[in-house]
């Protein structure tokens, strides 16, 4: 397996080489950070190996995954191009994987200058859920290189989650529903919790139900094949109480609140890779 660095540590970079680690084993996975202790810890944490600066991350490595944020990333890509340059000249193979939002593929490519048409640039999206296991993650690249490239990416994200190929013309579409999702449903979770408590349940427990439910009928989802709508009929019996509570959330708009932060983070998205 060849080895994977990470540039950028943070909740995102960091949640990718915890899963590196579970995935290909920490011997392979390599940490760099703009504050270099903090890469530090974190490899010390897990077992990996940090390095002083993002140069040497690509020397030793042949995947580079850069968890930089989309304003920063020319920049870092301005930095790296004169170090891949030396390292495809002394024949090494280079991969570099952006998990920028809603910086495309064409838009990176000139900023490696004379590697620009040699190094190939795979896209992620990941969510923060990868870093326990049950992110979804979407994997995009140029449609001229090898398939062993994106092979090779699956295989190092293969303990984040479900991973699947897209075209990029949808990733930032992707990141709006999944990337974004994860803070959309969280205030939704602490509702439900908050109803809860004034019914009469206790917090902790609150929390813990409500939790629960939504990782079950998300589970009833993805397994049954079946449509929301008809999984929400399935529970919703004629005067019930469900039926009730559903009527309340579409007084309350739920629906439409939905839809305009998944319009809302996706216009936002584009705007962040111009």
């Amino acid at each position: 397996m060849k080895k994977a660095a990470f540039i950028g540590v943070g909740n995102m970079g960091g949640a990718l080489a915890r899963a590196a680690c579970r995935a290909v084993g920490p011997d392979q996975v390599i940490l760099a950070n703009r504050t270099p202790a903090k890469a530090e810890t974190l490899a010390a944490e897990l077992g990996c190996t940090a390095v002083k600066s993002s140069a040497d991350a690509v020397r030793e490595a042949e995947y580079i995954f850069l968890g930089v944020k989309p304003q920063m990333m020319r920049p870092l890509l301005n930095t790296l191009a004169s170090v891949l340059a030396d390292c495809c000249a002394a024949g090494g193979d280079k991969v570099l994987v952006s998990m920028a939002a809603g910086l495309r593929i064409d838009d990176m490519r000139p900023c490696l200058k004379k590697v620009a048409d040699n190094v190939p640039i795979v896209r992620i999206m990941p969510n923060t859920c990868v870093a326990i296991g049950r992110g979804m993650t979407a994997i995009t690249t140029d449609e001229w290189w090898d398939e062993s490239v994106l092979e090779d990416v699956e295989d190092i994200l293969s303990a984040t989650g479900r991973v699947e190929r897209i075209s990029e013309g949808l990733m930032d579409q992707f990141a709006a529903v999944a990337g974004c999702g994860p803070a959309f449903v969280y205030p939704y979770i602490e509702a439900l919790a908050d109803g809860g408590v004034m019914a009469g349940l206790p917090r902790k427990q609150a929390v813990e139900y409500a939790a629960q439910m939504v990782l079950g009928a998300a589970a009833m989802v993805l397994e049954s094949g079946k449509h929301p709508g008809q999984l929400k009929d399935e529970v919703c019996s004629p005067g019930g109480s469900t039926i009730a509570g559903v009527a309340e959330l579409e007084r309350g708009g739920l629906r439409a609140a939905a839809i305009n932060a998944v319009l809302a983070a996706w216009k936002r998205g584009t705007e962040l890779g111009k």
